[in-house]
């Protein structure tokens, strides 16, 4: 099963890796890549993918269902429920910031200047 959503979890910023997990999906509701009815990937395979223990994952999508987001079928899979999810948009600013505060930081590290990263950045648009 191909999945909208590329998960990724990020070691430095503090969150647990269950917790990026509930918010990746979550986001991806808001934003529409995830409607009702779709399949998250198992929570084997998940977890083989981000190199995380299966309980991680499982943990995250137990979450999700207790709040209503997903559902579970036995033998079947996880599933995106009916349930809305919305996020602010100073949530998904706030969440960029984050996310860009993290990667500027790693790539000044390697001394990559932000003159580097942003033109690096604009040849990426281009090309996709």
């Amino acid at each position: 099963m191909e999945s909208l959503l590329k998960f990724s979890l990020d070691a430095t910023n503090g969150v647990p890796f269950y917790k990026q997990i509930i918010l990746q999906v979550e986001m991806a509701i808001a934003d529409r890549r995830l409607a009702t009815g779709d399949q998250l990937p198992t929570v084997r395979s998940l977890a083989v993918d981000l190199q995380v223990n299966p309980n991680t994952v499982a943990r995250a999508y137990s979450e999700l269902e207790i709040r209503g987001i997903v559902n579970t079928q036995q033998g079947t899979g996880t599933f995106i429920s009916d349930q809305k999810v919305e996020i602010s948009d100073v949530e998904r600013e706030k969440i960029l910031a984050e996310i860009t505060r993290s990667f500027v930081s790693h790539a000044a590290s390697y001394g990559f200047s932000l003159e580097e990263i942003s033109s690096y950045l604009r040849e990426l648009n281009r090309g996709e």
